[in-house]
């Protein structure tokens, strides 16, 4: 069970990542847009400085037809750094992609995935990740769970390398309910993670005990003065 950010603000991920065990960051060209017309590579390579190597950085390619992701994929590759996993729309343009860049030892994320046929297609052509969106295949009457699902029986089924990286969360009982189902991975936006952890009762909980141990020892007691 690895958890990811998706986001491309510095802030975010300099905090998040002391909070949560975060294994990358995702980021798409809307996400990208959020923090304005930044210098876009360097900006991608402060974010590779953030995490470091061991973690994985994923970037979005931005073309529509097969020559024009392959030359989006180097060029990332080049001014970022050959460890980026490359994030390719899993439509037939994309699949082609995928297979020659996979051809050149490149990391692939395939991303946009709604059914069950894309996923398959996706592990068959080498992707190391795929992305099924959650919130978005429900928002279309799709069900997320028996998606995750199906493709999650089939990987250890056949024992492909893939991992299901699962996208697009509204709220953290989803990122579970995809993880129950067999997803491996999940990247969620920041406002999930703050969201998840700041519920009313735990804040009560926590003062709560805070003014039980002030009750006894004092309002200025400490743990530190003992």
């Amino acid at each position: 069970m690895e958890y990811l950010l998706d986001t491309a603000n510095l802030e975010e991920i300099k905090k998040y990542q002391e909070i949560v065990k975060i294994t990358g960051v995702t980021s798409n060209p809307t996400i990208l847009k959020r923090e304005g017309k930044i210098d876009l590579f360097a900006h991608l390579r402060k974010i590779r400085e953030l995490i470091g190597n061991e973690k994985t950085l994923h970037v979005q390619v931005v073309s529509e037809d097969c020559e024009g992701m392959i030359q989006d994929a180097m060029t990332i590759l080049e001014k970022v750094d050959s460890l980026v996993y490359i994030k390719i729309p899993t439509n037939e343009e994309g699949l082609k992609a995928m297979h020659q860049l996979k051809q050149k030892g490149v990391h692939i994320t395939s991303t946009a995935i709604y059914t069950v046929a894309q996923g398959l297609m996706a592990m068959e052509a080498g992707a190391d990740f795929i992305a099924p969106y959650y919130n978005r295949m429900e928002n279309l009457n799709i069900d997320p769970l028996e998606v995750i699902e199906s493709l999650s029986k089939m990987i250890e089924k056949y024992h492909y390398p893939t991992k299901i990286l699962a996208a697009s969360f509204k709220n953290m009982n989803q990122v579970n309910n995809a993880f129950m189902k067999g997803a491996q991975t999940a990247t969620m936006g920041v406002d999930v993670i703050a969201a998840a952890l700041s519920h009313p009762s735990i804040d009560k909980a926590v003062k709560d005990f805070n003014q039980d141990f002030k009750s006894v020892y004092g309002q200025d007691a400490s743990l530190q003065n003992f």
